[in-house]
């Protein structure tokens, strides 16, 4: 076995964007309560339904069909125009199947983006607190995250736009725009899409628009988005993926949305990075579009009876500081007198039976918080709300 010398040594050897990375907080509360008892886990960002068999089917087949070898690195042509019809009609404006490209997952076309637009000495702007994995993917490149606070008032998260537009530097070279926001719910307007949008043409920026959880708006029909405002030599890239409305987060299959002239660039890091992703996946994944909008449907008012179960416990306390969310499936609070949240987030696990996220993992913004993924049965749900309303009035 190495000693602690040695393997600093081994450390220090490694490029230091790489071997500074933090733990998860998350990834810290889920190993030590995975495996407990009865524990009700309400800190990953999936809900606790199965992938639907007409999926798993329409995989499985291609998998016994022998659907096995090297395939498309920018995807399948019949998912790409899968994708494209998918497109077409939840937006209501025509799509090209061109401007497609299929990844590993949300993560993977996040990495891609980010690949493609910035290096050593870059900037990239992320509105906070925000999901861990933006830090993560832009400080492997070399470059840094510049975060900008957003706060939290009577009626949710807001984003002050002039901040956000302030933090730029001869630096940035990219916004991201993460609506319906992971951890916080906030929910953009159309017309702050649109500012931001004519900000970054003005000064020559990408945005990565993360939509992820477009379906997931609770003030009626899909969240607004850059879809609806772009131009086709706009700078936005999309991030999108299985995982949330249909299920699939062990599956890690997405896709990229981009300019179709960027196509041979990304087909390219594909290759670097994948090779591609398994075609028996993306039959899947095809049948996912092309079948599942009832499914969808169904996870969307799943988790709206988790949020109404999740307010219904919360609101009433006085020593806790939350405003339900306008979208995805999370219900970000404060419990007063508590500020470590990683090591409360685990005495709840202890205590209460109940994985919960820290706010500290979302970064700036997210001390002192907590998030609860509400995308679960309403029975488990009313139970961990039960079980974390009592251990929340034990600490008064």
């Amino acid at each position: 076995m190495g000693t602690d010398t040695s393997s600093q040594h081994l450390l220090d050897s490694l490029r230091p964007s790489a071997a500074r990375l933090p733990e998860s907080g998350i990834v810290r509360v889920f190993n030590h309560g995975r495996t407990k008892p009865g524990l009700i886990p309400l800190w990953a960002g999936e809900g606790d339904l199965p992938t639907p068999p007409f999926i798993a089917e329409a995989a499985s087949a291609a998998l016994l069909g022998g659907e096995t070898f090297y395939t498309y690195q920018r995807g399948l042509p019949p998912l790409r125009e899968a994708l494209a019809a998918y497109h077409t009609r939840h937006y209501h404006r025509p799509f090209a199947p061109e401007t497609f490209f299929v990844t590993g997952g949300g993560m993977q076309a996040i990495q891609l983006a980010f690949q493609m637009t910035v290096g050593t000495g870059d900037e990239v702007i992320v509105p906070s607190p925000a999901w861990p994995n933006f830090r993560g993917a832009v400080e492997t490149t070399g470059a840094t995250i510049k975060p900008v606070t957003m706060s939290l008032g009577p009626t949710g998260w807001r984003l002050d736009l002039d901040r956000l537009f302030s933090a730029v530097t001869p630096r940035t070279r990219v916004l991201v725009i993460n609506s319906p926001a992971n951890p916080s719910g906030w929910v953009a307007s159309q017309s702050d899409l649109a500012a931001i949008l004519q900000f970054a043409r003005t000064h020559g920026l990408w945005i990565l628009a993360d939509e992820i959880y477009g379906r997931f708006h609770y003030q009626g029909g899909m969240a607004p988005s850059f879809q609806h405002l772009i131009t086709p030599d706009d700078r936005v890239l999309f991030a999108q993926t299985f995982s949330k409305n249909w299920a699939m987060t062990g599956w890690r299959i997405g896709w990229l949305q981009a300019p179709p002239a960027l196509g041979q660039v990304i087909e390219n890091l594909v290759q670097y990075n994948t090779s591609g992703v398994a075609s028996f996946m993306q039959r899947g994944a095809i049948a996912a579009l092309n079948e599942g909008d009832a499914f969808v449907e169904q996870m969307v008012a799943r988790a709206r009876d988790g949020l109404a179960i999740v307010s219904a416990a919360l609101q009433p306390l006085n020593t806790v500081r939350y405003v339900a969310p306008a979208g995805a499936f999370y219900a970000f609070f404060a419990i007063e007198g508590i500020g470590d949240t990683l090591q409360a987030a685990l005495r709840i696990v202890d205590e209460a039976n109940v994985g919960l996220a820290p706010g500290t993992a979302f970064g700036d913004g997210g001390e002192g918080t907590f998030r609860v993924c509400f995308l679960r049965a309403p029975g488990q749900m009313e139970e961990a709300m039960h079980r974390l309303s009592t251990w929340i009035a034990a600490q008064t």
